[in-house]
């Protein structure tokens, strides 16, 4: 059900890509997160407004995922499957027309392929998994919702991770993941209390600024070094393994 809602919301707030791209696309979308925002917060009988909505535990048949290890399973279950749905969409026609839309919108309606249609859809898809993610991320996790999850600094994060994961790719998102979240952790665990402890002539919290800041910067080196992501490496990685036994 989460991830209907946020597909057709989605295809809502496609309807303005079919006139605008680059720049003025992600200038929209930005937009549409406010509104969104907007409507949940002010739309309290649905959604409880500012004050939020407690969510009950995941349950299938009649069991309830409370335990971590079930969510665990629960979890990573959903997401093997969502990799696979995702990896062989990319093999159909309708994934190659995401593509050549990608590169070249204009060779592609040309060669017949209908704008309207493959923009909306890859809305529909995009916005149907992070449906199905924020669904889990409510009943497995925090078990309680407010708008102030769903931040405009929680969206920067998540479009860093697929840029550091790399763009146009199904493992790219999960690489983005594991280096943010490690990234985060190693910064939250061992450089803010290094700092705070070492430097002492400035204010008391000052090193916790530093975290979006390093974030920051490694997006920005990423996209000036290795502007197709970790996920390129590893194909590169790959690539010379199998090719290693005929190098010589």
């Amino acid at each position: 059900g989460g991830g209907l809602i946020a597909g057709l919301t989605g295809v809502l707030f496609g309807i303005p890509s079919l006139r605008v791209k680059g720049f003025y696309l992600a200038i929209s979308t930005i937009a549409a997160q406010f509104i969104i925002m907007w409507v949940i917060s002010q739309w309290g009988s649905v959604t409880g407004g500012y004050i939020g909505l407690n969510v009950s535990p995941a349950e299938i048949f009649g069991f309830q995922f409370t335990s971590q290890l079930s969510k665990y399973y629960l979890i990573m279950g959903i997401c093997v499957i969502a990799v696979f749905v995702a990896k062989n969409l990319a093999r159909t026609r309708q994934g190659r027309a995401f593509v050549a839309v990608r590169d070249n919108d204009l060779a592609a309606q040309v060669m017949g392929i209908s704008l309207f249609r493959y923009k909306l859809l890859a809305f529909f898809v995009g916005c149907f998994f992070a449906g199905i993610s924020g669904a889990l991320l409510a009943h497995c996790y925090y078990g309680f919702l407010n708008p102030e999850f769903f931040s405009f600094k929680e969206s920067i994060l998540y479009v860093g991770m697929i840029i550091i994961g790399g763009l146009g790719t199904t493992v790219g998102p999960i690489f983005g993941v594991v280096f943010i979240r490690l990234l985060e952790r190693l910064i939250s665990l061992e450089l803010v209390p290094f700092l705070e402890s070492t430097v002492t002539a400035l204010p008391s919290g000052w090193a916790s600024g530093v975290t979006p800041m390093l974030f920051g910067l490694v997006i920005v080196l990423f996209l000036i070094l290795e502007p197709r992501g970790v996920a390129h490496r590893w194909q590169m990685f790959k690539n010379s393994y199998r090719l290693w036994p005929f190098s010589y």
